[in-house]
């Protein structure tokens, strides 16, 4: 055994996922036994309360390749990716997957052959979801929905599987926004970017962790990090809302002198009211969404918080 920076980091962030926990390490371990780069593994805890912390632990002091954090409570799938991140010692780059094993491991070898050729990110495209249809269809419709209103041109049905460069991940860790969309800031960050098409499996054990709160606060981000349409519907809606108060007005002024009298008073008025007042409510609701990601910016609060780290001081060599 000799000490050395590993080529590759596997970044793995983990939420109660006692029941995958085997298969994910088993399959980890046949990785880095049959890769040509030297591999290492950060796994990060994201205030599991199942038994994953404590077999993180036994791991990371029996295996020189794991490196294991421990974030201080639940601070969702971004930070503790984040946090990840920031924890990586690799020299050429990191593949980020997921716990549940949806995103297979035994990719990387495809994605690291696109890094030979002068790639700095290479994402999966998710070619089918074993999810049902409900959430199939939403993500449909969120993607492309993105993907018309976004400054950047995010790609179509891809999500943080990927395999980001060492300066790619650098610049990631030097971006110090707290409503974190990673997909959408690997985008913006630049370089040379390509998308390798893969099936995507079913969750290899337990329940899913992502619930459908949590997605539309993911889905949130995304469209208020990395699009202007809030703010230009908002404009939009004040303006169609004045064209269409004075072409009100035109009508009742030609009704009275042309034909004589003038549309009833109440109905107008109410219709007139419940529209206003829904642009209002709609327009300080977005409003609202900026505001409170001004705050929470500006408070400097740190992004996350690192109850302890366990990591390998000695990485095994391939021969």
């Amino acid at each position: 055994m000799s000490e050395t920076l590993p080529q590759i980091s596997i970044v793995v962030p983990l939420y109660n996922e006692e029941a995958s926990f085997a298969l994910l390490i088993d399959r980890l371990n046949q990785l880095i036994k049959n890769s040509s780069c030297t591999i290492e593994v950060v796994l990060v805890n994201d205030g599991s309360s199942d038994k994953t912390p404590l077999m993180m632990n036994e791991l990371a002091l029996t295996d020189s390749h794991y490196q294991c954090i421990f974030l201080a409570r639940n601070h969702g799938h971004q930070l503790a990716l984040t946090a990840g991140l920031a924890q990586v010692s690799c020299t050429e780059a990191v593949f980020v997957i997921d716990g549940d094993l949806q995103d297979p491991p035994e990719l990387l070898g495809h994605f690291y052959d696109k890094l030979k050729e002068g790639y700095e990110v290479i994402y999966g495209i998710r070619r089918k979801r074993k999810e049902g249809v409900l959430k199939r269809m939403l993500y449909w419709i969120y993607y492309r929905l993105l993907k018309n209103i976004s400054t950047i041109d995010i790609p179509l049905d891809s999500g943080d599987f990927a395999l980001l460069s060492r300066r790619v991940v650098d610049h990631l860790n030097a971006m110090p926004e707290r409503s974190r969309f990673i997909r959408g800031m690997r985008t913006w960050i630049g370089f040379r970017q390509t998308g390798l098409e893969y099936e995507r499996d079913a969750r290899s054990a337990g329940e899913a962790k992502y619930t459908f709160k949590m997605l539309f606060n993911l889905a949130y981000n995304g469209i208020f990090n990395f699009s202007e349409f809030p703010v230009k519907f908002i404009t939009r809606m004040g303006m169609l809302s004045m064209v269409g108060a004075f072409l009100f007005f035109v009508y009742v002024v030609i009704k009275k002198y042309l034909f004589g009298g003038v549309p009833p008073g109440f109905t107008s008025m109410f219709l007139a009211i419940t529209v206003f007042s829904g642009v209002q409510l709609l327009s300080l609701g977005f409003i609202g969404e900026y505001v409170l990601r001004i705050y929470d910016q500006v408070r400097e609060r740190p992004l996350f918080i690192i109850d302890k780290v366990i990591k390998n001081k000695e990485l095994q060599k391939k021969g």
